[in-house]
């Protein structure tokens, strides 16, 4: 029999990690390292940055529901020129697993500016382009809703760049596969989702809303079948990898989401919950897939219907 030595091993469309597991953005500082085994991240995420530095929203801006979590930070961030000159040392010094520098913009033209500057930048091994932000070219409308927009986005950076382009896409549209076609058409190498789904919380005795913005991103377990759901459905309309978050929380949650055709898995709010999630699920999955003498790659897409 075939002695499997590692077999979590997976690859995006120019990337090649060790471990499945990566953690979503803005949910995993650097200092969570502290507590885990770095080597069980395939890669690590940073926070979206985008040109200009941004406050995000005031307080309260974060609020626990009942199986999940809602947020509205704004996209908080020191801007594409502090996080070059200050964080992005701090990263290349710190990790020993490949960085993917998630960004976002709010024009075409401005996405292109900082996928050029991060390109002058050593130890990058990729980007998680962000379209879940507002499009200020086209009345204020997030990029990730418009096939045509995310197409002519991924069209004008994939030849600008070598490295890893993922395109992170947004569940609030009607129909993912249309727009996860569109970013493997323009260019991408791989897709990620999904981004956070609407969501409020109100306090019944007074009616006011948990958080100040009133509606905000709601991740967690609550979202875990809506996920589920669309990262088969956009795994079934491309041929790229696909990075698949929401609602995962165990070895056994991510299991679900191979099977469903995701290549890669992204904690995001059990980061919050157990700081040792990246860990437990690592090896959940490396017990697993030893124990069944398994490829984790052998299950990618093989959902049994």
């Amino acid at each position: 029999m075939e002695q499997i030595l590692n077999p979590l091993q997976t690859s995006l469309g120019r990337l090649k990690v060790n471990s499945p597991v990566t953690v979503a953005s803005g949910t995993f500082a650097l200092e969570n390292l502290d507590f885990i085994e770095q080597d069980h991240l395939g890669a690590y995420v940073c926070k979206t940055i985008t040109r200009y530095p941004k406050k995000g929203n005031p307080p309260p801006r974060l609020y626990e529901t009942e199986a999940g979590l809602l947020n509205s930070i704004g996209l908080q961030n020191p801007g594409l020129d502090k996080f070059i000159a200050e964080d992005l040392p701090v990263l290349r010094e710190t990790l020993t697993v490949p960085l993917i520098v998630s960004f976002s913009g709010s024009s075409l033209k401005e996405f292109v500016q900082m996928l050029e500057c991060l390109e002058k930048q050593e130890g990058i091994s990729g980007y998680e382009v962000n379209v879940s932000c507002p499009n200020v070219e086209n009345e204020g409308i997030a990029f990730g809703i418009d096939p045509d927009v995310v197409n002519k986005l991924c069209a004008l950076l994939s030849p600008l760049t070598e490295r890893e382009l993922i395109v992170k896409l947004s569940p609030n549209v009607t129909d993912i596969a249309v727009i996860a076609k569109a970013a493997e058409e323009g260019g991408a190498t791989a897709i990620s989702l999904i981004n956070t789904i609407w969501g409020m919380a109100i306090d019944y005795r007074n009616g006011k809303s948990r958080i100040k913005k009133g509606i905000g991103g709601y991740s967690g377990i609550g979202i875990k079948p809506l996920a589920l759901a669309l990262t088969y459905r956009a795994a079934q309309a491309v041929k790229i990898p696909v990075i698949a978050m929401g609602g995962i929380y165990n070895w056994q949650d991510a299991l679900e989401f191979f099977w469903a055709g995701a290549s890669m898995i992204a904690l995001g709010t059990a980061n919050f919950i157990d700081p040792l999630a990246v860990d437990k699920v690592y090896e959940g999955l490396s017990s697993f897939c030893l124990e069944k003498q398994l490829k984790l790659k052998d299950i990618v897409g093989k959902v049994n219907k």
